[in-house]
């Protein structure tokens, strides 16, 4: 007798074991149809099958044929021709959404099979373990928000490198504000503190004042000097509004930040391609959109539905001078100062300001209108008396690399040297000039 090799699973290697004890007997039907979660009619038949055809009878008939849920074959070549023709770089889950939106429905799982089978996709490495223990989020909404900007080149090299500003809340992970900013800080007259105190007062403007800010240790966000009290522009705005600030001490510490940027790298340098966008200004106009759609698919719901924003109860003109740029200078005996290689002389309409001799003034600069001078909580009117000056602005190591560029583009290309016609490197043929150059010592 020819013995065949049967292949079972555990589950069938399982039932195997208690059809033989109820076949011979050693067991009774309902006892193995509890032991099974199967009615006392499929034990009957199971060991039905068992006497007829042994350890066999057991196997599923459906094993090594196609499943009947199984896709066409014409849509799958469909789904797959799409995938090598928009999204070749895309990974499985991001792509089955698209095709999603365009009436192609396919599982991420399904879509990663095919993939792989068909060479569009490669699984990647075992990830090496987190040392970093979790931290469990915070239970309301506006209680910690992360900050953060990337460099990086969004445009995929059809438009100039920048940075996205993103403010993302802790307990949500919901995307509050996004914004592109020039990566080079002279840009447009815009400075990295500016970018980020422009944030702030779009962000106040909509949602109020967050109880804390998350940030790194950037020089933007605190200062390392010691013997330094003076805040930061960045500091001295959140004081203002009541709003602490916090600062990690590595980049696990804010992994829900630096986690949005490894996902918006992914999924909206793709969105930004398949729109045609090579730009900051049409980029800003896609982002609202695009954000509407990310938090719709990412956002979770707090612990505490209570929202622990404060509402702002100032002017926008006081939020908006809370939010630009502050420096202090001292005017001199005839009222005047020095800011930026310029100088700003207060007009008194002809009666005397004596008590603002050798007064410490705050120079308040906007980045889209004239600056303002104020004492206290009077606002001076003044004369600029020189004309305006280029100033250069010092960079950080986060737009450092983007002035150096940009440096580079702007120097005249270095003439390529060429010998002459008669020089000796030529081979020319010797004439009274090039020997007496060889000879001579």
């Amino acid at each position: 007798m020819t013995e065949r090799m049967v292949t079972m699973s555990a589950k069938e290697l399982g039932r195997l074991e208690l059809v033989r004890e109820v076949a011979a007997k050693r067991m009774k039907v309902a006892q193995a149809a509890g032991r099974l979660g199967l009615s006392p009619r499929q034990i009957k038949r199971l060991v039905r099958a068992y006497r007829q055809a042994g350890a066999e009878g057991l196997v599923s008939r459906r094993r090594g044929k196609p499943s009947n849920h199984r896709f066409d074959e014409d849509f799958k070549a469909k789904v797959l021709a799409r995938v090598r023709e928009d999204y070749p770089d895309f990974g499985p889950t991001l792509a089955a959404e698209y095709l999603r939106a365009e009436g192609l429905s396919v599982s991420k799982e399904t879509l990663r099979q095919w993939m792989h089978h068909a060479g569009l996709w490669q699984a990647k490495s075992a990830r090496v373990k987190r040392s970093h223990p979790p931290r469990l989020r915070r239970p309301r909404l506006g209680e910690l928000v992360q900050i953060d900007g990337s460099p990086h080149d969004w445009f995929e090299g059809r438009g100039p490198r920048c940075t996205l500003i993103a403010f993302i809340d802790d307990a949500t992970s919901r995307v509050m504000y996004a914004r592109f900013v020039p990566a080079d800080s002279k840009s447009n007259g815009v400075e990295t503190s500016q970018a980020y105190l422009a944030a702030l007062h779009t962000y106040v403007e909509a949602y109020g004042c967050p109880a804390a800010l998350y940030s790194d240790r950037h020089g933007i966000f605190t200062k390392h000097d010691p013997e330094d009290a003076e805040p930061t522009q960045f500091q001295r705005a959140t004081a203002a509004l009541g709003i602490e600030t916090i600062q990690a001490l590595t980049p696990q510490a804010k992994g829900r930040v630096e986690r949005l940027f490894q996902t918006l790298q992914d999924r909206l340098v793709k969105a930004l391609r398949l729109a045609g966008i090579g730009d900051m200004e049409a980029a800003n106009a896609f982002l609202p959109g695009y954000l509407a759609r990310h938090n719709a698919r990412f956002t979770v719901a707090p612990r505490d539905p209570q929202d622990a924003h404060l509402p702002y109860t100032g002017s926008r003109e006081a939020l908006s001078r809370t939010c630009a740029l502050h420096h202090r200078r001292q005017l001199s005996k005839d009222l005047v100062l020095s800011f930026q290689r310029q100088r700003y002389v207060v007009q008194t309409g002809g009666q005397p300001r004596y008590a603002l001799r050798k007064q410490t003034v705050t120079v308040v600069v906007y980045p889209d209108r004239p600056i303002e001078l104020v004492h206290g909580e009077e606002v001076l009117p003044y004369k600029v008396f020189d004309p305006e000056q280029h100033v250069p602005h010092p960079v950080d190591d986060k737009t450092l690399d983007a002035r150096v560029d940009a440096i580079l583009k702007a120097r005249p290309a270095r003439a390529k040297y060429r010998p002459a016609p008669n020089h000796p490197w030529r081979g020319a043929p010797p004439t009274p000039s090039n020997v007496s150059r060889l000879t001579t010592p």
